[in-house]
Parts: structure tokens; C-alpha cells; sequence
């Protein structure tokens, strides 16, 4: 086997089960290597089943300390041989964003776990997927790690759709993320709050970092506690209780009323001049030209942002110890630009740990 195949087939770390019987008790009933207690716990929350308005979400994903989770639950048809049991969840940990590639791979041990009402089966496809990165089976449908690019997930949501609901504004949120500033995100629905968060990070396709998404986080002490060790992060939220956290970010999405507010402590960096609004105007008009796709879209926003990283280039020198580029604050002063321009390239150049300590 390719020494690539077998280092994308290591990313996954664990499968669980959880199940909630005819008694309407949700139960931590099975994993695979091992779990920690708090992972468990955090799991058990994530899991649908233990909601009090009963919704089913058939699919959630977001990420806990670098370890992204995966979740999907179904009920249980009567025809079942899983008598006791009215719904259950598989829960997948891995150390990769791939959100479509764990879908479909849970969907498949779901089938697995409705016919033979064992873990067994389970298991093995899971050791299967981690050391082959394959699994198949006529019935319950096949999987193939290599058929999921993470390129793919990373393209997979809309940014036409961010700029069509706000418009101008999507500018606040690439100076956010230029910026690496704290986005939180609310809506009571989590499927919006996970499609909207997973496209942010394509506005700085530059970077190509989504660690930086937590696309479903509870206002529970141990989960903020490590949202706060990060230093920029989208995170999102559906306890609109969050807006009353200003410690937690410096720019608020409220998806549901479509308002975009920053707070004042953040003012000052993400303060708006010609150059924004430049960009601004280019995230709009190509948006909104109804021929071009979206990684086209992203593509005109990478080539705009490239332009801002060459801007700063002629105020970067290489420090004195020649480990890496400094900004020359003097020289940037010196070129005059208007207030907000030289600001703005301030604390990007903070950002990208630029300035001299």
C-alpha cells in the first residue's frame, strides 16, 4: 500500500455508540479503542438524544481540544431486531475535518448496527477503514477513504450564500478572520449555525486552516475554557444566551437576524477605510456574478488578499536573528496611508506574528 494511503487512514481516533431505550434513558453503551470520561460526557451532550425539545438532528460535527467529532443518529424502525432500543447514535473521533467522509462512513455502521444489533460488525469495519482505509460490504454499501478530499470539504459550503444574506458586511468577517479576532456565531438551528461556520475559513483560503472551527459548542464551562486557549476561533452557538457573553468574542453573527455586530474592545482593530471597502465591493461583485461558482468566488477573494500581503511586504524586514519577517513600523508610518489602511495592516501584520518583541 502507498505510505499516503496509510497516513490518511490513521485519523481516526474512536467510534461509540449511544443509545436511548423504550424508557427514554440515553446510554453511553459502547466504544472503541477507549474514551476519556470528559470526552464521554462531551459526546453525550452533542448527542441529540439528550436534548430536551426532542429534535433528531441526523447529522452533527464540531471539534473539542483538536479532536473533531462526528455524530449522526437515526430512530429505530419497529422491524428492527434492536427491540429495547427507540433511537441510537454513532459517535466517530478524528484528528481531520471531513464532515461528507464521516457522514457517509456512519451512515454505514448505522445500517451495520440496525441488521445485526451487535457492535461486532461495527468494529470491524472500523479497524478495516483505519488500517486499509476501505471497508465493503454488499448490503450496507461501501467506503473508501481516498474518495473524500479534504480540498472537497474544505469547497463544500456556500460563500454566494454568506454575501447574499449579508452583503457589504461579509467584509467585517475577512478582516475578522484576517485578523484571527473571536467570531461567534448564533442561530437555534444547528445545521444552519454548521453550514454557515464551516464556509468562514474559505475567506482566508490563504491559510487553509479549519481548526480554527468549532461548529457546535455548548455554554458549558469545560468546552469555554478550551475555546479560550485559541487565540482566533469561529464558534457556534444555538443558545442565543451567547450574546450575553462579550468575553467571548469580538465579533457576534446573529445568522437568524441576519446582524453582524462587533464589540467595542474590538473596535479599534477592525476599524473600516478604503481598503475594506475595496474588498468589500470585490467579495460582492464576484459573489454575485451569476457564472461564476463558488471556488471561483473564493479564488478572486485569495488573489484580492494575496494583494493585501504584498502591501505589507515592502515594511517587513528579516529579524535579527534572520528567523523570519518583521514589520518596520517606521517604514509603514512613513508611507502615510490613510489611518484606517495603516491600522488595519498593523494588526495584521500582529496577526501573522510580525511584530518586533
Amino acid at each position: 500500500m502507498a505510505a499516503a494511503e496509510v497516513v490518511d487512514t490513521q485519523l481516526m481516533l474512536g467510534v461509540g455508540l449511544i443509545e436511548k431505550d423504550t424508557n427514554g434513558e440515553v446510554l453511553w453503551v459502547w466504544c472503541y479503542p477507549s474514551t476519556t470520561a470528559t470526552l464521554r460526557n462531551l459526546l453525550l451532550r452533542k448527542c441529540c438524544l439528550t436534548d430536551e425539545n426532542k429534535l433528531l438532528h441526523p447529522f452533527v460535527f464540531g471539534q473539542y481540544r483538536r479532536t473533531w467529532f462526528y455524530i449522526t443518529t437515526i430512530e429505530v424502525p419497529e422491524s428492527s431486531i434492536l427491540k429495547k432500543v427507540t433511537h441510537f447514535s454513532i459517535v466517530l473521533t478524528t484528528k481531520d475535518f471531513n464532515p461528507e467522509k464521516y457522514a457517509a462512513f456512519t451512515r454505514i455502521l448505522c445500517r451495520m448496527y440496525l441488521k445485526h444489533g451487535s457492535p461486532v460488525k461495527m468494529m470491524e469495519s472500523y479497524i478495516a477503514v483505519l488500517t486499509k482505509g476501505i471497508c465493503q460490504s454488499e448490503e450496507n454499501g461501501s467506503f473508501l477513504s481516498k474518495d473524500f478530499d479534504v480540498r472537497k470539504a474544505y469547497l463544500a459550503g456556500s460563500i454566494k450564500d454568506i454575501v447574499s444574506q449579508f452583503g457589504m458586511e461579509t467584509v467585517i468577517l475577512h478582516t475578522a478572520l484576517m485578523l484571527k479576532k473571536r467570531i461567534v456565531v448564533y442561530h437555534p438551528k444547528i445545521e444552519a449555525v454548521q453550514e454557515f461556520t464551516r464556509t468562514l475559513p474559505a475567506l482566508v483560503w490563504h491559510r487553509q486552516d479549519w481548526t480554527i472551527l468549532h461548529s457546535y459548542m455548548h455554554l458549558n464551562a469545560d468546552e469555554l475554557e478550551a475555546l479560550q486557549m485559541c487565540t482566533g476561533y469561529i464558534a457556534g452557538f444555538v443558545d442565543l444566551e451567547v450574546s450575553n457573553r462579550p468575553d467571548l468574542y469580538d465579533v457576534f453573527v446573529n445568522l437568524a437576524e441576519s446582524e453582524i455586530t462587533i464589540a467595542p474592545l474590538a473596535k479599534e482593530a477592525m476599524a473600516m477605510g478604503k481598503l475594506h471597502k475595496e474588498m468589500g465591493q470585490l467579495i460582492v461583485q464576484s459573489a454575485e456574478d451569476p457564472e461564476k461558482s463558488d471556488s471561483q468566488v473564493i479564488q478572486d477573494i485569495a488573489l484580492k488578499t494575496r494583494e493585501i500581503f504584498t502591501n505589507l511586504a515592502p515594511f517587513s524586514e528579516v529579524s535579527a536573528d534572520g528567523e523570519k519577517r518583521v514589520l518596520n513600523l517606521e517604514a509603514l508610518k512613513q508611507k502615510r496611508f490613510p489611518p484606517a489602511t495603516e491600522n488595519f495592516l498593523y494588526h495584521l501584520a500582529a496577526a501573522e506574528q510580525m511584530l518586533k518583541i
